[in-house]
């Protein structure tokens, strides 16, 4: 399959139309015409459908299409590690981090070791929420992300556990507050407010409270952590966070939080990447700082994984 074949796919795709991506890709629209119809004779399959409006994909066509973004992208990629190879590493990395988690807590560390280390290497941050991250890396968008999961397998995706944080009950000064601990059977008593029920957080709150033999009292469901804070700030009700983020809503509001014990409830924190598709050099340099700063956290699994913990360059 000829690469310059592909490259003329995916824009046409990208375009929508035969005579404008002609124009942009500096070829006579016969010609790639021409090109079109032997790519789709070398895949035996139809790939675009033509309409008054332009040209859309056929369902081999969008399969294709994605496949040769990832191909042309690791082409790419190969290229430019083989041109910075005895240079210093250069490039860029995406890396998603979700928010509300400890994770967050890992992009300033993360920017300046990148900067210190390997000032070629442009660092993009996305933070979003873990189902979006996850997509994306299995799409190849998105080198790596840190996120809430990676207890199931998930087809095109490979999971590192790297550290667990627990649940704390939070609330505002207007409540009673409890003591340093409480169990998880106080909550069915309390107006909550939680993320809703596809999130990785509340799915592991009604687990543990569904293996008590209780349902907890959601009145709202809240994804904004600003909104969140707002609402214990105004002694609304209680919500059930992740120590870091229980942690930021304490800090910003009138408000205590006390651990969840019987049973305790843990939120899985997990490095993913794709399980296919190779990362670049600067990739894996990132990563390597990315376990670094995670084996200098309290609670982290590294070790108890049998993994060796990356060391710092002396």
């Amino acid at each position: 399959m000829n690469l310059r074949r592909l490259q003329y796919f995916v824009k046409i795709v990208d375009i929508g139309s035969l005579t404008q991506a002609a124009d942009v890709l500096h070829v006579a629209q016969p010609a790639l015409s021409q090109q079109l119809a032997t790519l789709e004779g070398e895949v035996r399959q139809q790939l675009l459908l033509r309409t008054k409006r332009g040209v859309t994909p056929t369902e081999a066509g969008k399969v294709l299409y994605r496949h040769a973004q990832l191909i042309l992208r690791q082409i790419a990629q190969a290229q430019a590690d083989m041109d910075a190879a005895g240079q210093g590493l250069s490039g860029a990395v995406s890396v998603g981090l979700a928010p509300g988690t400890a994770a967050a807590g890992l992009a300033l560390p993360l920017l300046r070791a990148a900067r210190t280390r390997h000032p070629g290497v442009v660092l993009y941050l996305n933070e979003t929420y873990g189902s979006a991250l996850s997509e994306l890396v299995m799409n190849g968008r998105m080198d790596l992300a840190v996120l809430y999961g990676g207890g199931t397998a998930v087809h095109g995706l490979a999971f590192q556990p790297l550290l667990r944080e627990r649940l704390y009950l939070v609330g505002p000064d207007t409540m009673m507050p409890p003591p340093e601990t409480v169990p998880l059977r106080l909550v069915e008593e309390m107006d909550l407010y939680l993320p809703r029920p596809y999130n990785v957080v509340r799915k592991m709150v009604d687990d543990a409270c569904a293996g008590i033999g209780i349902k907890p009292r959601v009145v709202a469901e809240i994804e904004s952590a600003s909104t969140l804070t707002s609402v214990i700030a105004e002694g609304l009700g209680a919500t059930i966070l992740p120590e870091s983020m229980a942690r930021e809503v304490l800090a910003s509001s009138s408000s205590w939080l006390s651990r969840i014990v019987e049973p305790a409830v843990e939120a899985p924190l997990a490095l993913c990447q794709s399980d296919h598709l190779p990362l670049s050099e600067p990739a894996r340099a990132i990563k390597d700082i990315l376990l670094e700063l995670v084996a200098e956290l309290p609670e982290n699994l590294l070790a108890s994984l049998g993994k060796p913990t990356p060391k710092r360059p002396s």
